[in-house]
């Protein structure tokens, strides 16, 4: 049996585990191939939050493009330095890259870290499919002549990117770190 567990299908969702079969039609053996081939009609459980839901999730890290966030499931959610509670800072030292939300009171400035591993409430903005379906070769490849030494290939840097990925604020109040709201 096939089944497809945690795969992104473009424009749908993260598909997490299958839920039930609910019919079989009748299979079929095509001349030339002995594999049996069957139409399954079944349920899947989709992970594809709506714009503006509001969501938990923790600090994975935080870089210059934003705070990397995860949900144990899904890692691919990026909160923008544009999305922070303004006015937010970017620190970079050698032990840690973490951003700040200067939040000033009548007695002063107090700078509110978010530390990685910290619990995190974020509303979703907006979200991204990436068409990550693999290409054939090159249209530039060359063929090689038998007995001439073969050129090695131009390095290509390529970025994994990531096939789903959501862009969430904390712009909003009761948004950001839940440590910051308890107290």
């Amino acid at each position: 049996m096939f089944v497809l567990v945690e795969m992104v299908v473009f424009n749908v969702g993260l598909c997490i585990c299958l839920y039930d079969i609910t019919k079989l039609d009748d299979s079929y053996i095509f001349p030339g191939d002995g594999a049996s081939h069957t139409i399954v009609h079944f349920r899947y459980v989709v992970f594809h939050p709506f714009l503006d839901e509001i969501l938990l999730g923790k600090i994975k890290y935080c870089s210059q493009e934003g705070v990397h966030v995860t949900m144990g499931f899904f890692d691919d959610i990026l909160i923008p330095p544009e999305s922070l509670q303004q006015p937010a800072k970017f620190l970079s030292d050698e032990a840690e890259q973490v951003w700040l939300w200067e939040y000033e009171t009548d007695e002063g400035a107090h700078d509110l870290y978010m530390d990685q591993g910290e619990d995190i409430r974020f509303r979703v903005t907006d979200e991204m499919f990436v068409d990550t379906s693999p290409t054939g070769p090159s249209a530039a490849e060359t063929p090689t002549i038998p007995g001439q030494p073969v050129a090695p290939p131009a390095e290509e840097v390529e970025k994994k990117e990531a096939p789903y990925t959501l862009i969430g604020t904390i712009c909003d109040p009761g948004l950001g770190l839940l440590s910051w709201w308890n107290s």
